[in-house]
């Protein structure tokens, strides 16, 4: 309307809280993720394994009663041990990377080809809540698919064996839980920073891959040529198996990781190191972030 008409007025109404604002944009994205028919299935599939290990668990604890049925052994099947949970814990990471290179490219991409951030900050709404927002979708999701049921399958199994076994194998909850979230920030970071450069899909999706199959590759090539185990620092998977395994076992570790995040024994790098990594990139992602989302846009 015209200014010289001085009929307009500011909005004098209550104003939605912070985290009712900050729960806007998940709602809409979860929303458009529902209509995805390959999206439910897989995550619909990745609790098959989880299913199975609690199917172990229940089987360890009822091997008398398969006895009377003429199962032999079944006591013996396979030990609820640290293995046990990192393998858990490894396999359902690795799903997570596959949900976030499906997921990731198309949260931030999208408002950046349309031109659309600039009416997000145009409202109450900082770059911290707007980056915050499309985060948390890839943080529930993959919370869902790694260290919840985890946590559940350790519940079980203190349930079962009884609520002592619980305090004696405490380390066990806080490596699936703090170790799941070591995985999930870098994983959730990565793709918003890669969906924030790269506007087409598939591509980012691909550099999703690449910046973990790639660089381990590269890592490898420096360990061969030059006959150090510094290269691993290019490997992502190993720096986040290293965490890992002091998670688990403390110092003295007697397996060599997850699947999918083994450590080679003799190749182990100071934890110090791998902690630097991992916060390098991080810092990385976020300075990608940093220089994108932004309320406008300079074009040269």
């Amino acid at each position: 309307m015209a200014v010289y008409k001085k009929t307009y007025r500011p909005y004098e109404g209550a104003l939605t809280g912070p985290l009712a604002r900050l729960w806007v944009i998940p709602r809409y994205a979860f929303e458009d993720l529902h209509r995805s028919r390959f999206l439910n299935t897989f995550f619909i599939a990745s609790y098959i394994y989880p299913l199975i290990c609690a199917l172990i668990i229940y089987v360890q604890h009822n091997a008398s009663a398969l006895g009377l049925l003429g199962v032999r052994g079944a006591d013996r099947l396979i030990a609820i041990n640290v293995v046990f949970f990192m393998s858990l814990l490894g396999w359902q990471s690795m799903l997570a990377l596959f949900l976030a290179s499906f997921i990731g490219p198309g949260l931030v991409s999208p408002d950046l080809a349309n031109n659309a951030l600039s009416l997000y900050l145009a409202r109450p709404f900082s770059r911290v809540e707007y980056v915050l927002g499309k985060m948390s979708v890839l943080l529930i999701l993959m919370s869902l698919m790694t260290w919840v049921p985890g946590m559940l399958l350790f519940l079980l199994q203190g349930y079962l064996e009884g609520w002592s076994w619980m305090p004696d194998h405490a380390r066990f909850a806080a490596g699936i839980f703090f170790g799941a979230w070591v995985w999930i920030l870098i994983l959730a970071l990565l793709a918003l920073a890669l969906s924030a450069w790269v506007k087409w899909k598939p591509a980012a999706g691909g550099l999703m891959f690449g910046v973990f199959f790639v660089a381990a590759g590269f890592g490898a090539v420096v360990n061969g040529v030059e006959r150090t185990s510094w290269g691993h620092l290019f490997n992502i998977s190993y720096l986040v198996g290293s965490v890992w395994l002091r998670l688990f076992e403390g110092a003295e570790h007697s397996t060599n990781g997850a699947v999918f995040f083994r450590v080679p024994e003799g190749e182990e790098l100071p934890l110090w190191c791998c902690w630097l990594a991992l916060a390098a990139l991080c810092g990385v992602c976020l300075y990608m972030l940093a220089r994108k989302i932004r309320g406008a846009e300079v074009v040269r």
